[in-house]
């Protein structure tokens, strides 16, 4: 069992940065693929990036590439989401993922994750 915590959502304007973090526990972190996902009201939940276990590769969705970045931090059993040049399209509420996989390719199904956290909002203001 992995739990997940997201935190660093707020409200920022359009052009602002926010960094999220999602802080993992229970679970050898450095064996899982993690990703975020979005979900804007009345929307699917949707992929937006992912980072391979062993942090060789990272994958995103054509909205948020070369604005967004996932990292990973294996000592401190976190994952980040540095998020730049804000949109007002990028309001959601933005959930971390896990799976246990040393694959190495894009996971962007949010049936390809067994673990979520609580998410955490983001608003971006026009």
């Amino acid at each position: 069992q992995v739990q997940l915590v997201e935190s660093g959502g707020g409200l920022v304007q359009a052009g602002g940065s926010l960094r999220l973090s999602c802080a993992a526990s229970g679970r050898t972190f450095s064996n899982y693929v993690m990703g975020w996902f979005r979900q804007a009201p009345g929307q699917d939940r949707q992929f937006v990036t992912a980072i391979t276990s062993s942090g060789r590769n990272t994958y995103y969705a054509d909205s948020v590439k070369s604005r967004f970045t996932i990292s990973r931090d294996y000592a401190k059993n976190t994952v980040y989401l540095q998020m730049n040049s804000l949109k007002p399209e990028d309001t959601a509420v933005y959930y971390c993922a896990a799976v246990a996989t040393i694959i190495e390719q894009a996971l962007r199904d949010v049936d390809d994750y067994d673990y979520w956290g609580q998410g955490t909002h983001v608003t971006v203001s026009s």
